[in-house]
């Protein structure tokens, strides 16, 4: 993405004439930066999963995922978000494909978890900055969060919780259908224009508020109040970086920039989980789908185990 960074920063500096270093200046090229890769990210994404679920029908994501008993389907659905390339962009297509598949709640929520916290490129980033025991742990409590957490979301009986259209989507019989490739491709457009028309104005805010946080917040700050002095340190790295948007690679080089200026590594790692796994824009996106309760619930769940993650690593890895 760095043309994307050369296209913000010929803006900010070139034609604005703003100076390197200056936090509105920072922040600015920050926001023009992730707005456009983020809803670069939002199309693309979105209409990958459009077409995907095209071919990966409700009738086989049932028959892989509808009847497993639980615990077993929790975990076989965080296995599957491993190594898929989706993101919170795909939320809501993703969630809607689990429901016209008769997948049972809790089970979806351990594969929305899965998805943005794990995959291959974070782990191989991980292992070479940090070594095979902090990857091994990092995506070990990554799939113990994603399957405790959908089996706590099943038992916890809150169907009624889901928008009601999305009730209605799975209320309906779901048939076998044969599309051709412009029927696919239709499909797949629409269902773009419709999340990004609706979603596009709140994520806009939510990169705002991150690149306020990013030009007027400097690292050496946030070191300061989750430095690994500070008993309150991992409830702080998190509640700070639910507001931030970016994907787990992405977030890597931070976590070792804070690391270090000092943050003890489970506080940096659970500031990383919140990032993506617990970002405004996700809940925002989520929320087209849940009601407040659920939504709520499923907020109070991940931050209390990202959390605890936090505080063991720093435990072990002290």
């Amino acid at each position: 993405m760095g043309i994307l960074e050369d296209i913000a920063g010929g803006v900010v500096f070139n034609i604005l004439n703003m100076a390197r270093g200056e936090p509105l200046a920072e922040a600015l090229n920050f926001f023009i930066a992730d707005t456009i890769k983020v809803f670069l990210l939002l199309v693309v994404m979105i209409f990958l999963v459009s077409i995907i679920r095209t071919f990966v029908t409700p009738p086989k994501v049932k028959k892989l995922l509808g009847g497993s008993k639980e615990g077993f389907g929790n975990l076989v659905a965080a296995l599957l978000g491993v190594p898929t390339p989706f993101c919170s962009c795909s939320a809501v297509p993703l969630f809607i494909g689990f429901m016209e598949a008769g997948v049972p709640l809790g089970v979806t929520f351990s594969f929305l978890i899965s998805c943005p916290l794990i995959n291959e490129v974070a782990l191989a980033m991980l292992f070479g900055l940090f070594g095979w025991k902090v990857a091994a742990l990092y995506i070990g409590s990554g799939l113990v969060i994603a399957v405790a957490g959908g089996i706590l979301i099943g038992r916890l009986d809150l169907e009624d919780e889901v928008e009601d259209f999305v009730k209605k989507i799975r209320s309906k019989k779901i048939e076998e259908k044969k599309l051709n490739w412009n029927q696919r491709l239709k499909f797949a457009r629409l269902q773009t224009i419709n999340i990004v028309t609706n979603v596009g104005p709140y994520i806009v805010l939510g990169i705002a508020l991150g690149a306020f946080i990013h030009g007027f917040v400097p690292i050496g700050f946030l070191a300061d109040i989750a430095g690994p002095n500070n008993p309150l340190a991992v409830p702080v790295a998190v509640i700070i970086g639910i507001p931030l948007y970016s994907n787990a690679a992405g977030t890597i080089p931070i976590v070792q920039a804070l690391m270090d200026k000092g943050m003890a590594i489970g506080t940096a790692l659970a500031f990383m989980m919140s990032i993506t796994g617990l970002s405004l824009p996700e809940m925002i996106i989520l929320r087209k789908v849940l009601k407040p309760k659920l939504l709520a619930i499923f907020v109070l769940i991940l931050a209390v185990s990202f959390i605890a993650v936090g505080l063991l690593f720093n435990a072990l890895l002290a």
